[in-house]
């Protein structure tokens, strides 16, 4: 194993170490949101935020250090890319999980909105595709990437229903109106999360494959196979 190798190996293994904090903030904004748990919410805003920021700060230097000094190509130059790219998109998680997390402090002290039956579902979903879409990333698994892009569909069917059912509520009950919105703005960020994972999932078919997937729950276009340098 070369040096700009063993380079590559850690940066990735501190990528992972990042995406191992961002999974578990989503998991505990939505505990922190159904337990009414200001506490857990808290520790998502002040703490794991700042290790996610400074992760993030890291990683990328690391990357265009090597870029730098090392001038890779070819499936090197393309891990080191994907690498930036899924920085950024773990970093936007982490930043939907404070949005989750803020939801939840806003919503501990009020009067309780009935719960869309949908919600503890859309998380499970948005989070169990994060994981997959990282896993897929490690071990270059093309088929489970493929995979994690199909079950975006299916988050965005629980948000659809769940702000029908939001609306109902707020129909019937005018009074509850900025609390259930909280609901809609959680749901829109477990949305986000689960689109991200897509990102995600779409970047580990490019570095497995060197194909560019664009929303990839259709087939590769003729033409989008980036040639190795």
């Amino acid at each position: 194993m070369t040096m700009l190798e063993q380079k590559i190996n850690t940066l990735k293994e501190n990528l992972l170490a990042m995406a191992g904090i961002v999974e578990d903030m989503v998991s505990k904004s939505i505990r922190a949101l159904v337990d009414r748990d200001v506490s857990l919410a808290g520790e998502v805003i002040d703490v794991e935020e700042h290790k996610v920021n400074r992760l993030e700060v890291e990683n990328e230097d690391a990357a265009i250090n090597l870029i730098a000094l090392h001038q890779p190509e070819a499936s090197n130059l393309r891990t080191i890319t994907m690498v930036i790219k899924l920085n950024n998109d773990l970093e936007r998680i982490g930043d939907h999980a404070v949005n989750i997390a803020q939801a939840a402090l806003y919503l501990a002290p009020r009067r309780a909105v009935k719960p869309p039956a949908d919600l503890p579902r859309m998380a499970a979903a948005a989070t169990a595709m994060l994981r997959d879409g990282l896993n897929a990333f490690t071990d270059s698994n093309v088929e489970l990437a493929r995979d994690v892009c199909v079950r975006d569909a299916e988050v965005d069917e629980l948000e659809n229903r769940m702000n029908r059912e939001l609306a109902a509520e707020m129909a019937l009950d005018p009074s509850a109106i900025d609390r259930a919105l909280k609901l809609v703005v959680v749901g829109l960020n477990l949305e986000r999360v689960a689109d991200l994972a897509t990102n995600i999932a779409e970047e580990a078919i490019y570095l497995a494959s060197g194909k560019t997937i664009k929303h990839c729950g259709r087939q590769e276009e003729p033409g989008s196979e980036r040639p190795e340098r």
